[in-house]
């Protein structure tokens, strides 16, 4: 890096900090509280949306063993189609704005979920799902307090890995007037202001870092020992009969 290159980045680096200490950046429509909480009400309700969708099919596909493999080569087509191409072709239907960007996050957050859901549930000891059948226990039992728990670490790095992916994608809406902190990126393109567009990315990378870190420590909640969410052998016994003398 040569002595203009470096003074050129030293001025950028200013501008960007600048940018950041600036009052009239945190307050008003265009403030960073206002964006970040736009990006958060549409990253939060897509993935939302996708949850409900995607879970239930992931566990139920898991469980029954049955269209696991369908299912998991539709949801990875649905990973190889840009999330941009998604955005334009829901632009026509729901116009500008967040609308148009929704279902394409939606569609974007599915996949992981529905994939990890049910590679969790298959990864399941099968001996202790038979051991639950042959103890009496539902099928819905068998899910919700056999399967579910011990896939649940799986289970939480779709959705770690879905709302990543939706946070970071979420700036795209942007680009169809939508709102969140892509609003920063895609004006300072416009403007060709570098450090609001630098800023933007920033706060975006910072956002996504969070809620990744969040969605991991929840994910190592699912991990520790002695953990009373991991079933064994010896949760499924049936409690042993109380005699009647004292």
């Amino acid at each position: 890096m040569g002595p203009d290159q470096g003074r050129l980045t030293m001025e950028l680096i200013g501008e960007v900090v600048a940018w950041f200490t600036d009052p009239a950046n945190w307050t008003g429509t265009n403030g960073v509280p206002n964006r970040l909480l736009e990006h958060l009400r549409l990253s939060g309700a897509s993935m939302l949306v996708a949850t409900l969708i995607a879970l239930p099919a992931g566990l139920a596909i898991g469980h029954s063993g049955r269209g696991g493999l369908l299912a998991v080569a539709v949801a990875n087509l649905g990973r190889a189609v840009p999330s941009y191409a998604l955005l334009l072709v829901f632009l026509p239907f729901f116009g500008l704005g967040d609308a148009a960007a929704f279902p394409a996050l939606v569609l974007l957050a599915i996949p992981p979920i529905l994939v990890n859901a049910y590679t969790g549930l298959r990864g399941v000891d099968r001996d202790l799902v038979e051991a639950g059948r042959g103890m009496g226990m539902t099928e819905l039992q068998l899910l919700l307090r056999v399967e579910l728990p011990a896939a649940a670490p799986v289970v939480v790095a779709g959705l770690r890995l879905a709302a990543v992916a939706v946070v970071a994608t979420a700036t795209l809406a942007a680009l169809v007037a939508g709102g969140g902190l892509g609003r920063y990126i895609a004006d300072g393109f416009g403007l060709r202001r570098e450090d609001r567009l630098i800023a933007g990315a920033i706060l975006v990378a910072l956002l996504a870092l969070v809620v990744e870190r969040a969605f991991t420590f929840a994910e190592r909640r699912t991990l520790l020992p002695g953990d009373q969410r991991r079933p064994s052998t010896a949760d499924l016994a049936p409690p042993p009969l109380q005699s009647g003398l004292r």
